[in-house]
């Protein structure tokens, strides 16, 4: 059965970085397209960045892309998301999703969810 666990959430303080993990069980990820999400309390979930299957293509939100990276390492099924001078609005409940391929925007284009990690920037 394909599962993803997300980890690495945490309270980090205002310009500081986390690096979230998207670890695969039951499957390998070469064929599957990784998004990051995040939902804020009150907000709907919005896309944070995707990673195509073959990492040959990546896309992110235009307001996080100058913070925002997403490596991946198939060898070890495992897509992260590292995020650097972090601001108290990306506060949120991230998850990461799979998809065939390539990557998509909207979140009801992807079929396999994690549980999410929460992510709290605050002094």
């Amino acid at each position: 059965q394909l599962q993803l666990v997300e980890s690495g959430g945490g309270l980090v303080q205002p310009g500081g970085s986390l690096r979230l993990s998207c670890a695969a069980s039951g499957f390998t990820l070469d064929n599957y397209a990784i998004g990051w999400f995040r939902q804020a309390p009150g907000k709907e979930r919005e896309g944070v960045s995707c990673i195509s299957s073959t990492g040959g293509s990546t896309n992110y939100a235009d307001s996080l892309k100058a913070r925002f990276t997403i490596p991946r390492d198939n060898a070890k099924s495992t897509v992260y998301l590292q995020m650097n001078s972090l601001k108290p609005e990306d506060t949120a409940v991230y998850y990461c999703a799979a998809r065939g391929y390539v990557c998509r925007g909207s979140p009801s284009e992807y079929g396999n969810w994690g549980q999410g990690t929460q992510v709290t920037v605050s002094s």
